[in-house]
């Protein structure tokens, strides 16, 4: 039996253009997305960012829907923001495909909720649950039986054991280490560099090796 061929990707609008849209917008090229429809952003329309538009702010979403646009990646970094932003496109009827580099190594047994997004050389090992609107970013690993939650964000260069949890919201920072089975509480914050030993509860911030508590704002 010949394969069926693909479905071509949506044509997406992108939310943002700061550091993470630039991100964004190469690892669309680089997974083979059409070009960008343009980005939605508080800075003066006609501004480009690699070579993308600025259509303008949110007031542009709704006539973007009527006119045909179905779909959208949310290019912010902060996680609370991000996954308002998300709730708002998917009740004006915008779809969050996931997007996923091409040098990114998934496990076949790895699954991807909408508006989720893995970076280049990021690894998912197998049975790896990345939730929506999260993001794994560049040369993080997110090993076997991890579970991401909503619009948190696994920083560039992070290695997480087997079994860990992270919470929806939780950042865990720049080249943390995260031993197995350990669950990192909702809009936690893991300084860069922590080993993280053991649990961290909601809302806390720790950073160092071994991770302890820090007071937020500290």
């Amino acid at each position: 039996m010949p394969d069926l061929p693909r479905p071509q990707p949506p044509r997406v609008v992108i939310i943002g253009a700061g550091g993470h849209a630039k991100v964004i917008i190469e690892a669309l090229r680089a997974a083979g997305f059409p070009s960008p429809l343009g980005l939605i952003d508080p800075r003066p329309a006609g501004e480009t960012v690699l070579g993308v538009a600025v259509l303008g702010g949110d007031e542009m979403l709704e006539g973007l829907r009527t006119s045909g646009a179905g779909a959208a990646v949310v290019a912010l970094g902060n996680n609370a923001l991000r996954l308002r932003v998300g709730d708002k496109l998917v009740a004006m009827g915008f779809s969050l495909p996931p997007l996923v580099h091409p040098a990114a190594q998934l496990s076949p047994s790895a699954e991807l909720e909408e508006g989720a997004v893995v970076m280049a050389r990021a690894c998912l090992g197998p049975d790896a649950r990345i939730g929506r609107l999260a993001i794994v970013n560049t040369n993080a690993v997110v090993e076997h039986d991890n579970r991401i939650g909503q619009a948190a964000h696994v920083a560039p260069g992070c290695a997480l054991a087997g079994n860990v949890t992270v919470g929806d919201r939780a950042l865990v920072g720049v080249g943390s280490a995260v031993r197995p089975g350990i669950t990192i509480g909702a809009d936690a914050v893991i300084g860069a560099g922590s080993a993280v030993v053991r649990d961290v509860p909601p809302d806390a911030v720790v950073a160092g090796a071994p991770a302890r508590s820090l007071s937020r704002g500290a």
